[in-house]
C-alpha cells in the first residue's frame, strides 16, 4: 500500500492517543475512515476532526472483547464503505502487577482487550482486506512485545502474543499470494493517557505510576502515527516507534536471554 487516498481504513481505539492521531493523519491523505472505540463521544470527536480535514469518517461504538460485535462491525463497515483496505487493531490497555499480585479478573480484562481484540479484528476483517486487492493489517503490540519486563507479565503475554500471531499471518499471506501486507507495531512510551486508564495490582499507586509514565514518555502520538504510516507504505514487518523501542529491540538481539539481567538491574527498585 503506497498511498491512502480513497482507501477504506478501520481503526480501533480511535477516541484518543495513537488511534486519533492516525485517523487525523490519514484524513489528510484522503482516506475514508471507520473509527471505533468504547466511548462513542470520544470517537465521534475524532470523526468530526477528520471531517474538518475533508475526509469521510464515521464513528462506531465497539467493544473489541465481544467477538460477535466485532464481526457485526466488519459487516457494517463493508455496508457503509465497501471492503476495508487497511485495518489497524490499535485498542489496548495497560496493567502493572507482579504475577503474585495479579488477579484473574485483571488478567482476563487485559487479555480480552489486548489479545482477543486483535485476534477478532484480524479474523473479522481479513476476508475484506484480501478482497480489496490492495490491503494491509497493522496490529499494535509494544516494545514489551520484544522483551519482558518485571511487573508487566500480563501485558507482556498479550503483546508477545500479538507479535507471534502477526508474524505468522504475514508469512501466510505471502505463501498464499494474497495482496496483503502485515505489520507488527511496537511503540515505546507514547504521550497518551493509557497510563491513566491502566490498572495496578497490590497496593500500587496507579496515579503515581501514570505520572512517572508521563515524565518518561518522549514520543508524541502524531510522531507515532507518521512512523506507522511510513512503515505501512514500506510493508515493514516490524515498526518500531521511539528511541526506547529501538533500544529494547536491540537488547535480546545483542545479549540473547542475558538481556533479562540488564532489565532486572534497572527495574529492581521499581517492582
Amino acid at each position: 500500500m503506497k498511498n491512502f487516498e480513497d482507501k477504506v481504513v478501520v481503526i480501533t481505539g480511535a477516541g484518543a492517543g495513537i488511534g486519533r492521531a492516525l485517523a487525523l493523519e490519514l484524513a489528510c491523505h484522503g482516506a475514508r475512515l471507520a473509527l471505533s472505540g468504547r466511548n462513542l463521544a470520544n470517537v465521534s470527536e475524532t470523526a468530526a476532526l477528520c471531517e474538518q480535514e475533508g475526509a469521510k469518517a464515521r464513528a462506531y461504538r465497539l467493544d473489541v472483547t465481544d467477538r460477535a460485535a466485532v464481526y457485526a462491525h466488519a459487516d457494517e463497515v463493508r455496508s457503509d464503505f465497501g471492503p476495508a483496505n487497511l485495518v489497524v487493531n490499535n485498542a489496548g490497555v495497560s496493567l502493572t502487577a507482579t504475577v503474585e499480585e495479579l488477579s484473574w479478573d485483571d488478567f482476563e480484562w487485559i487479555v480480552g482487550i489486548n489479545f482477543w481484540g486483535v485476534m477478532y479484528g484480524t479474523k473479522a476483517f481479513l476476508p475484506q482486506v484480501i478482497a480489496s486487492g490492495a490491503g494491509h493489517i497493522a496490529n499494535v503490540s509494544s516494545m514489551f512485545g520484544l522483551a519482558a519486563c518485571p511487573s508487566q507479565s500480563a501485558y507482556n503475554a498479550t503483546k508477545f502474543g500479538i507479535r507471534g500471531f502477526t508474524d505468522a499471518l504475514r508469512q501466510e499471506m505471502r505463501i498464499a499470494g494474497h495482496p496483503v501486507g502485515v505489520s507488527s507495531v511496537h511503540p515505546g512510551m507514547i504521550k497518551t493517557d493509557i497510563a491513566w486508564k491502566a490498572r495496578a495490582g497490590g497496593d500500587r499507586d496507579r496515579d503515581a505510576l501514570a505520572a512517572n509514565f508521563d515524565r518518561l514518555a518522549k514520543t508524541t502520538p502524531e510522531s507515532a502515527a507518521k512512523t506507522i504510516l511510513r512503515g505501512i507504505r514500506k510493508d515493514k514487518a516490524k515498526i518500531l516507534i521511539g528511541a526506547d523501542a529501538r533500544v529494547i529491540d536491540l537488547l535480546p538481539r545483542i545479549f540473547g536471554s542475558g538481556y533479562q539481567k540488564i532489565i532486572t538491574a534497572q527495574m529492581k527498585n521499581e517492582v
